[in-house]
């Protein structure tokens, strides 16, 4: 062996995990495994005790919203795959997930029912589902989470006949070993495992075995005249099971394929006809594959991937599976099921669903849980910051707000126009996102979500949003996407968009974009406008000049020129014109004045010194005066006709370095964005003019 090959022998001789191995593979006999439940009654949790405690495992915080409590689920950010599955903006539909959870974990009725996630197409029904599923097989991987099955012996080692000449059998459906005791056992039994037991959960033991399991407990109980106990103690070996979805254990997912050619098989399982000549009947359980989906998903999850397509017969089998916790293999008796069914399907199935007399019994059956689009701005940003990022996206940046004005626009297409004239699409969308309006309180936000009855299940999809962003960063001919290139991707791809079904609707949308595109404008004429108006000796010379003659005025005093030494009367044309920068109208400037000094003599008292910084309105006004002061000699439109002496450059060149310290650009974002705000100014020098 090579130096280089016994290093990577080391290496991989260190990181290899031999101790969860040996956890994974515990066995012992079935009286060690009653008394470990004694100990630890969470080894026997029901699926939906299991599955509810999974999402309580790693954590929960509150918040209120618009004075509502909210409950957000940690888990539910995907903290298992470093947030690769992460749901944003959901806290309050996937409250009423884990409530669906909770009451099926305590036995409260919804247990007996199929959870149903329903939704438009990629509003994350799947995704969810997928969490759940990943959740559930990483959790019984911990100790906390850990489950118990069993297998069948032969304590001789010479092959039994019951097993077909093999040595074992296992548990067909990774079934509880507590239900290997006989029904009249169990009451003496369960006493004396819960005596003094505390706890969330009793220990339960509910439902009969396996088919096969059931035919071998038979004929062994023959054999030793009736012994159980002498039946578990030689033949019974207990062992830890891990849910995985790829091996097919305690997991299942099941697709509806051609409407014509579905099988109800798939879901129970099916005679293993290779069997027959072994045990000479096709209807010897021992001769029956347990592979049914809702067999593999046995102690876990099964989920139904667009479930209300599926054929009438398998709807019957869902029924009882869900109802009953039974199945139906062909040839034998209702089989008993713990699983958690989890199934999801779009609105045009599901009115379907709704029309269907004859499916009345799957609807009172089915708890529908509304999985909608997000219609919060930040939220929405977060999920296209997953797939586009500085770590993913390598040899191109992406300039500021280029994210932004793409989720802006997928959130407009999704909320319902406002009944009130007072208030304006783009307004909406920035009280929902938790902005504060001027006039607008929570209980306005309040009555803007009650009046949209079906808001987020209409508009644009974040598949269709992410393609278009995919396409703007791969036809970019230059090094920085900025955010036209998105909004054209977004607007042109809208003639073919597929789910779009009318003209009308295409216009609408379009028209979205231009809003988006003035929301833009003001959002770097903004930040334009602070970073040439971000010197703070400037503004604090500006704020002193200000407060001067607003004591002054609210004083009946006169003002100290500080040049001349002469005692003037407060400098009204300067106090507006900070004033009108924020909308204080003439009629509340005495108002506005007295509340800052108000402000400023409250701060006084608990002996602080007064910062317009504290103060985010005088902060702004402070600000735009600056800014409209400076903006003459840093004469930002010779951008524009590329005629730019030296002195305006090195200011230029300050204020880009300014917005690539203060707000993200980079250098050729930063130039992009001051030619194009130079254009704006140009454009309105030009209005003037004219």
């Amino acid at each position: 062996m090579t130096q280089n090959a016994q290093e990577w022998s080391q290496y991989l001789n260190k990181i290899q995990t031999k101790d969860e191995f040996k956890q994974l593979h515990w066995e012992g006999t079935f009286f060690d495994y009653l008394e470990m439940v004694k100990k630890n009654p969470n080894i026997a949790r029901n699926a939906f005790q299991r599955i509810y405690d999974l999402v309580l495992t790693y954590g929960v915080e509150t918040y209120t919203e618009y004075k509502k409590e909210i409950t957000h689920y940690k888990f539910f950010e995907d903290p298992i795959d470093g947030g690769k599955d992460g749901v944003f903006g959901l806290d309050v539909q996937l409250m009423k997930l884990v409530n669906f959870f909770k009451s099926a974990a305590y036995g409260y009725g919804t247990e007996k029912r199929v959870l149903l996630l329903h939704g438009p197409v990629g509003s994350a029904k799947s995704t969810i589902a997928r969490m759940l599923k990943k959740g559930v097989e990483h959790y019984s991987r911990t100790e906390a989470g850990s489950l118990y099955t069993f297998r069948w012996i032969d304590p001789t080692g010479k092959g039994e006949s019951l097993f077909g000449g093999a040595t074992e059998m296992v548990s067909p459906m990774h079934e509880d070993p507590l239900k290997l005791i006989p029904e009249e056992m169990r009451g003496a039994v369960l006493q004396e495992i819960i005596r003094g037991q505390k706890g969330d959960y009793k220990v339960a033991i509910k439902g009969d075995l396996d088919p096969a399991s059931r035919f071998v407990m038979r004929e062994l109980m023959k054999r030793y005249e009736g012994d159980w106990t002498k039946v578990v103690t030689n033949h019974i070996r207990v062992t830890r099971v891990a849910l995985s979805e790829k091996d097919r254990v305690g997991i299942g997912t099941f697709q509806p394929k051609d409407e014509k050619n579905q099988d109800s098989t798939e879901l129970t399982g099916d005679i293993n006809y290779r069997k027959i000549a072994e045990y000479g009947s096709d209807s010897d359980p021992r001769a029956f594959n347990f592979d049914g989906e809702f067999c593999v998903a046995n102690r876990g999850v099964i989920e139904f991937i667009e479930v209300l397509k599926l054929d009438v017969a398998f709807l019957y089998d869902l029924l009882t599976a869900s109802q009953e916790h039974k199945i139906k293999p062909k040839k034998f008796a209702q089989t008993d099921i713990d699983e958690v069914i989890i199934g999801h399907t779009n609105e045009p199935e599901f009115r379907k669903l709704q029309n269907n007399e004859f499916m009345e019994a799957l609807r009172d059956r089915t708890v529908k849980i509304d999985v909608p689009y997000i219609t919060k701005l930040k939220h929405e940003v977060k999920i296209y910051e997953k797939d586009f990022n500085s770590q993913k996206i390598r040899g191109k940046s992406i300039a500021p707000h280029t994210i932004e004005v793409a989720a802006m626009w997928a959130i407009l297409t999704r909320l319902e126009h406002p009944k009130k004239a007072s208030i304006s699409l783009m307004q909406k969308l920035k009280l929902y996102d938790g902005k504060t309006l001027s006039g607008f309180t929570e209980e306005n936000v309040k009555e803007l979500r009650k009046e949209s009855i079906r808001e987020g299940l209409d508009g644009v999809s974040p598949r269709y949003v992410q393609d278009k962003i995919s396409n703007a960063i791969v036809k970019s001919e230059i090094p920085c996407v900025n955010p036209f290139m998105v909004l054209n991707e977004l607007e042109g791809g809208l003639k073919n968009h597929a789910l779009i079904g009318s003209e009308e609707k295409r216009r609408e949308y379009r028209d979205l974009i231009a809003l988006v595109k003035q929301e833009y404008e003001d959002i770097v004429k903004n930040e334009v406008q602070r970073a040439i108006s971000a010197d703070e000796d400037a503004i604090a010379k500006l704020c002193g000049n200000y407060i001067d003659n607003v004591k002054a005025y609210t004083q009946r005093e006169k003002v100290r020129n500080k040049y001349t030494g002469s005692d003037e009367e407060p400098d009204e044309r300067l106090m507006r014109s900070i004033e009108e920068k924020i909308d204080i109208p003439e009629s509340r400037k005495d108002d506005f004045r007295r509340e800052i000094m108000n402000y400023i003599g409250a701060l006084a008292i608990e002996g602080k010194m007064f910062d317009y910084k504290t103060n985010e309105r005088l902060h702004k006004a402070l600000e735009l005066k600056l800014f409209e002061d400076q903006k003459d000699t840093i004469k930002l439109t010779s951008l524009v006709s590329n005629v730019v002496d030296r002195a305006t450059q090195e200011k230029i060149d300050v204020v880009k370095s300014r917005l690539i310290k203060n707000f993200g650009y980079d250098e050729i974002s930063a130039t992009d964005v001051l030619n194009f705000v130079a254009s704006i100014f140009a454009r309105g020098d030009v209005k003037k003019r004219e």
